[in-house]
């Protein structure tokens, strides 16, 4: 069994914590239309819901399919709930009427042109100013609750691919293979997978984001899987790569070259260090070894609420890694025709380095599959 998680996220702080930032923008107030980011404010996780959110109030546009849900998960949230059939921005222009805002900050990477356009004509007397990234910046660093549930969603990951991989034959379908690790994910406590699963056998395992066929184990001596656990809200993400037949010497030598570029980039971990300089320490392995053009993505991404977050792990990227943080470092090397590896784990900052929060065997002669 799963140990539960005991500690409640404190929504309130987070609120308090994006107060913050509102005035660095000077903006009054932001209207947060991305449904993920209301879910890390209110614990609301419903969506068809904005927050609007002011330097000393807060007000859930929603309607009234959400009303007991959000009695449980939010009972002190103040709403304004929706008419059957009254569309969002009518119901945010009767709220907004009634405030005294003079510059509100709106999601530029959610709110659709549209919609924008609207609460202008209908409010002319509030300037709307588009804002970047706000509520993902606090994301970025996780606290005790998510950092936990990550764990969790990790262990989830883990003990569904032991059980998947027992049962492997060389007719077992990409298909059959990701099927079989929701319902593995499920049957362990998750919610379900992060994402559908990438599974790729063969020269199938030279697409980064390739989607499962009926294409069997048997018909080539390797294969990429790129799974995760949704643990309820947080989620994990891990690639690894199964040895299926004979293991051929070109393989072998490229295995051992990406998993040297990982442990590289994972050894760079640590507080105060840029996000670019730990794709570098990974990239310069691959780099070395002769197979820098077969290396096109970044090193990886932060994981939360959402499967990718910020920060990112490429070429210049600035962010400096702060404790919290947790991120996926997974290099590859890929021959279109022939196929490819990745590797990929996930970390979290610590205080004073990084944890390894993925435990799935990953040497070459753990990954035979006999």
């Amino acid at each position: 069994m799963n140990t539960p998680l005991i500690f409640a996220p404190d929504f309130a702080a987070r609120r308090a914590r994006l107060r913050k930032l509102l005035k660095t923008e000077k903006v009054e107030g932001l209207l947060v239309t991305n449904f993920i980011n209301v879910t890390y404010l209110t614990g609301f996780t419903g969506d068809d819901s904005y927050l609007l959110i002011s330097a000393d109030d807060e007000v859930l546009v929603t309607d009234l399919r959400y009303t007991t849900q959000l009695e449980d998960e939010c009972p002190n949230l103040k709403l304004k709930v929706r008419k059957p059939g009254e569309q969002m921005t009518p119901t945010l222009v009767s709220v907004l009427e009634k405030s005294d805002f003079v510059k509100l900050g709106i999601e530029s990477g959610s709110m659709t042109v549209g919609q924008y356009v609207d609460l202008q004509e209908k409010l002319p007397k509030i300037e709307f100013a588009p804002v970047k990234g706000l509520v993902e910046e606090l994301r970025m660093c996780k606290d005790k609750f998510e950092i936990d549930a990550t764990r969790l969603a990790c262990v989830q990951a883990r003990k569904a691919f032991e059980v998947v991989r027992a049962g492997l034959t060389p007719d077992t379908t990409e298909a059959q293979v990701a099927a079989d690790l929701e319902y593995q994910v499920r049957k362990f406590g998750g919610k379900g997978l992060s994402f559908t699963p990438i599974v790729g056998v063969g020269a199938r395992a030279a697409l980064p984001h390739g989607r499962p066929t009926n294409k069997r184990l048997g018909e080539a001596d390797f294969t990429l899987i790129d799974w995760g656990a949704n643990s309820g809200l947080y989620v994990s993400d891990l690639t690894r790569v199964l040895v299926t037949g004979k293991p051929s010497a070109r393989l072998e030598k490229i295995y051992n070259v990406v998993l040297e570029a990982q442990l590289a980039g994972i050894k760079a971990i640590k507080p105060g260090v840029k996000c670019e300089d730990v794709d570098a320490a990974a990239r310069q392995v691959i780099e070395r070894a002769g197979y820098g053009p077969q290396f096109g993505h970044g090193l990886g991404h932060g994981t939360g609420l959402d499967i990718h977050e910020a920060p990112r792990f490429a070429k210049g990227q600035e962010t400096v890694l702060k404790p919290g943080m947790i991120v996926t470092v997974e290099p590859g090397i890929y021959f279109p025709g022939w196929g490819g590896v990745r590797i990929e784990d996930d970390v979290l900052v610590t205080k004073t380095g990084h944890e390894v929060l993925t435990d799935v065997p990953k040497l070459f002669e753990e990954c035979l599959v006999r």
